[in-house]
């Protein structure tokens, strides 16, 4: 693992993986790598439930990781890792929250009843959606993931955190919209004649997680 991306879900991680495998450092882990090899679920899902974590094992094959529910193990994932370098991808906060709220959190008065029916039809898509309640909506927000004063809280505070236990050589806090230049310099890596990706915005996140969701409907 040579590369940890320890930012929230919904801060460019999706384009950060993307410029990542570019830069050579893919195949890059992403909440949606994870959906595309159900096997992966679960072990992601028995780490989630307590037990004990083969981080190298989970991630054979990956050279670099980024999104959640990577990010909700950094600490772990930083100490097991320790020559590998970290990107934290941040924006603006209330941006961030309105973000989470059209997408990953989306309320939707059909969502309950599609779910169960879903889970019933399909264990890879029920175990995916444990994995990404405790791992995340538990772990990091407490269950509290429409409480808008709770949910920046938390974002800033792991921000602050990650600032204050990484070495700052060891560490970029980094916007995506800042494109190629501090990327490729924390990194040692020329700078791809190409415009920097620019992935999963909100207008597109249904589609793209829709897409997902049929993969698992069609495991077992």
């Amino acid at each position: 693992m040579q590369v940890i991306g320890v930012g929230f879900g919904r801060t460019g991680t999706y384009s950060l993986k993307s410029a990542l495998e570019r830069l050579g450092y893919g195949p890059c882990d992403h909440m949606y790598e994870i959906a595309e090899h159900p096997p992966r679920i679960y072990r992601w899902l028995d780490i989630a439930m307590g037990h004990s974590a083969d981080w190298d094992g989970l991630f054979a094959g990956y050279n670099s990781a980024v999104d959640w529910p990577t990010a909700a193990y950094w600490r772990e994932l930083a100490d097991h890792y320790p020559e590998a370098k970290l990107i934290l991808t941040v924006r603006d906060a209330e941006r961030w929250y309105e973000s989470t709220q059209a997408t990953v959190f989306k309320r939707s008065p059909l969502a309950r009843p599609l779910t169960w029916l879903a889970e019933r039809k399909s264990p890879a898509l029920r175990a995916f959606l444990a994995m990404d309640r405790m791992s995340v909506e538990q772990r990091v927000f407490g269950g509290s993931i429409h409480d808008k004063r709770h949910m920046i809280s938390v974002y800033e505070q792991h921000i602050a955190d990650v600032q204050a236990e990484i070495p700052s050589d060891r560490l970029l806090t980094y916007n995506v919209g800042e494109g190629w230049e501090p990327l490729c310099g924390f990194l040692g890596v020329p700078v791809p004649d190409a415009p920097f990706p620019k992935k999963n915005e909100r207008s597109g996140f249904s589609r793209e997680s829709n897409k997902h969701i049929q993969k698992l409907l069609a495991s077992r």
